[in-house]
């Protein structure tokens, strides 16, 4: 699951060879583009497009976000008629949660105690009517902070013990979550998604994982990422999610659940259901006795305020003493202004509000259509294939290269990498390499964010299809006259 490689790169000048080791994959492309400076491209810009970030692939900020953060900025912007009247009443409600009505003052270290109430009434509002305790949410600079900085993961993994503490995980995963294990002294204990079912969980994958890491460590959590991400496309079903439950309450593992892209689904026989609404339903033992925590943020999802780091974590069925101490760890409170940020996402305009017909209308829309044309030209080439878009903000699709490509690429790179490189130097495209997220022996795939504006990702979808068919052909022919030397 390693994302770094030793890289053997041949300098345009051509004077020498240059032997780089253990440099993340991204640092080559960046190699590649100052290495290439005065070379004539056919592209006039870089698409990059490897980061789950829609402002950076070109998405346009949310207006009612971004006027509610100005006015609570610059207050005096509320004193004239350019800004709707909602928009003045958000800001205005949200400056008076705030110590001496200004964003720039110090908040509690759970979150401002308003927007902790925010959050417990949307999540009460998504699950259901399932009780939700606000004194049970954390706000926090991003879902990855709460998960792997320190927090979480710092409580539930005990460094000095033996065997070494193991959290499954799954493949593809992030390789930050798997660094964060092992910086913790934890172990990563691998479980492998099901590409033909559109990278679906499967708890006899689990039981697998469980089995592989007898004598290695001793698990005590499982970590969940739905909708998918990196891979994208898979949203659990309710029967999945209850059967996931029962495998973690049998094993005695804690459910850490990155809920992060629920608001992303775009299949229609899809639906988000939240691990903790799934577990309110099983009932009693179970409802009472499986630990959960649960993240989500303002920094991805259609929102994508990446910039701002805001989301937060909700803990289920936690020991009193334990709650205490997790009190201690989250001493760093998210920047206010995130915490703004949040209170819009989980409390967007309403029906009747006049920032209510365009909230999110266009971003819908444009990714819709995305879906679409990405499945439709994606699985138009044979040499491709990309898994039903059922959610979350990426495609993954595994390309089927030439023999003559993966020999030529195991010479310095990853196959998938060597791939990604090619498309960036000739065609302009940023993407990521499967083998950056960990993928089965012998599969090679490309990711890219799909949250982006229908004309950029026509532009992409160009691209890639004049590339790959070029690629494809270079190595095919390469190959028969191989064998026509050889002969």
């Amino acid at each position: 699951y390693s994302c770094k490689n030793t890289i053997h790169l041949q300098y345009v000048n051509g004077k020498k060879k240059k032997t780089i080791k253990n440099i993340h994959c991204l640092s080559v492309f960046i190699f590649l583009c100052l290495n290439s400076q005065g070379v004539r491209k056919s592209y006039r810009e870089v698409i990059d497009v490897s980061w789950g970030d829609p402002h950076r692939a070109g998405v346009k900020p949310l207006s009612f976000v971004r006027q509610v953060l100005a006015a609570c900025l610059y207050p005096q912007l509320m004193d004239g008629d350019k800004l709707m009247v909602d928009v003045k009443q958000r800001a205005q409600r949200l400056l008076e949660t705030c110590a001496g009505g200004s964003v720039g003052s110090y908040s509690d270290t759970a979150g401002i105690p308003q927007i902790i109430q925010s959050v417990s009434e949307y999540i009460l509002r998504r699950d259901g009517g399932v009780p939700c305790h606000p004194e049970n949410i954390y706000i926090t600079p991003g879902s990855q902070w709460a998960l792997t900085v320190t927090n979480i993961l710092k409580v539930l993994v005990n460094s000095e013990a033996s065997p070494r503490t193991g959290v499954l995980i799954p493949v593809p995963c992030h390789s930050t979550t798997i660094v964060s294990l092992t910086a913790l002294g934890a172990v990563a204990v691998p479980y492998y998604l099901s590409e033909e079912r559109g990278w679906a969980l499967e708890v006899e994958m689990l039981q697998q994982a469980l089995d592989s890491a007898k004598g290695v460590c001793n698990p005590v959590a499982l970590y969940i990422i739905n909708p998918g991400n990196p891979a994208g496309n898979y949203v659990q079903s309710r029967k999945c999610i209850q059967e996931v439950i029962h495998f973690a309450a049998e094993k005695k593992l804690f459910l850490l659940a990155d809920e992060v892209y629920q608001d992303c689904v775009y299949g229609k026989e899809s639906e988000f259901v939240s691990y903790k609404r799934a577990l309110a339903e099983i009932g009693a033992p179970l409802s009472d006795t499986v630990e959960l925590a649960s993240f989500h943020t303002a920094s991805k999802g259609l929102m994508g305020e990446c910039g701002l780091r805001a989301g937060y974590v909700e803990l289920v069925n936690l020991d009193p003493a334990v709650m205490k101490y997790i009190d201690n760890l989250f001493s760093n409170s998210c920047p206010v202004l995130g915490q703004v940020a949040l209170d819009v996402m989980v409390n967007p305009p309403q029906p009747g509000d006049p920032s209510y017909p365009l909230y999110l209308k266009h971003i819908r829309a444009s990714l819709a259509e995305n879906v679409r044309r990405v499945e439709e030209v994606i699985n138009s080439f044979p040499s491709f294939s990309c898994q039903s878009l059922e959610g979350g903000a990426f495609a993954f699709p595994r390309v089927f290269l030439p023999p003559k490509a993966i020999e030529k690429a195991k010479a310095g790179l990853q196959p998938d990498t060597f791939y990604c490189m090619r498309l960036l130097e000739e065609a302009g495209l940023l993407f990521s390499p499967g083998t950056e997220y960990g993928q089965m022996e012998g599969t090679y795939h490309i990711r890219f964010c799909i949250m982006t504006p229908t004309d950029t990702m026509e532009e992409i979808l160009k691209r890639l299809s004049t590339f790959h068919k070029q690629f494809m052909r270079e190595f095919i022919l390469f190959a028969s006259a191989t064998e026509r030397e050889t002969k």
